[in-house]
């Protein structure tokens, strides 16, 4: 009896589990392809896993950051999906690389021409984005789920430091920092030179014993012979 009310304790916490845990993989989420670093360019994917199983998501509507915007925004075409790009102008002009910007893409929206993403499913939207911000470690992009039911899901919900993830999590890029350039590049190089100067001068300083050992070997050899010469001359003399 203890042995069967355990098991099905145990099952009643692992069914709780998946319940409770499930809705961390229905999210709709961003990734790069590769990585996104900071001041270049990148393709990110956002994805989007149907969590219904009784309704298809049809529609996808992705609002992008206006505080940091991308000048360069280019979607991906997509069968069975039609894409639009909706640019604005911004309240205040920004500075993007020695650049002022006076509009950008503020949204990206997918509509289904057939079934969208059945239950079951996810679907990836590809996206070309540039020139990614400096000043920054991450992007928020806000979504709007919609499926074939006409129930809407809101991907708003900033995540706040030491905070637990709302439930609703808006889709979030991190960015990586660029590598070492400018200065640091420079004094990579001029270390790099200088180990080749100094193997330089030290197999400069090889061949120059060498050549001084070798004319000392040759003046020895020649004061041995001469010396050779005299003595046997000396004894025929004698």
């Amino acid at each position: 009896m203890k042995a069967s009310r355990i098991a099905a304790a145990a099952a009643v916490a692992g069914s709780a589990v998946v319940v409770l845990s499930s809705p961390a993989f229905a999210h709709v989420s961003v990734q790069p392809e590769g990585t996104a670093v900071k001041g270049g360019y990148a393709v990110v994917d956002f994805k989007v896993p149907n969590e219904r199983d009784d309704a298809s998501t049809t529609k996808l509507e992705v609002t992008f950051p206006t505080d940091h915007p991308l000048a360069s925004v280019m979607p991906e075409p997509i069968s069975g999906w039609t894409v639009k790009v909706t640019k604005s102008k911004l309240a205040k002009p920004a500075e993007m690389h020695g650049e002022t910007i006076t509009e950008a893409v503020t949204k990206v929206t997918w509509t289904a021409t057939g079934k969208g993403v059945e239950p079951g499913y996810f679907q990836k939207f590809p996206v070309s984005v540039g020139m990614l911000p400096t000043d920054t470690d991450q992007l928020v992009f806000k979504a709007l789920q919609t499926y074939s039911d006409k129930e809407v899901v809101r991907w708003i919900e900033v995540q706040k430091d030491g905070a637990e993830e709302p439930e609703n999590p808006a889709p979030t890029l991190q960015l990586t920092a660029a590598a070492a350039s400018g200065a640091n590049a420079e004094d990579a190089s001029e270390k790099t030179e200088n180990t080749a100067a100094d193997t330089t001068s030290a197999a400069d300083s090889s061949d120059t014993t060498a050549r001084v050992l070798g004319v000392v070997g040759i003046a020895v050899g020649a004061a041995g012979v001469a010396y050779g010469v005299l003595a046997g001359r000396r004894r025929t003399t004698v």
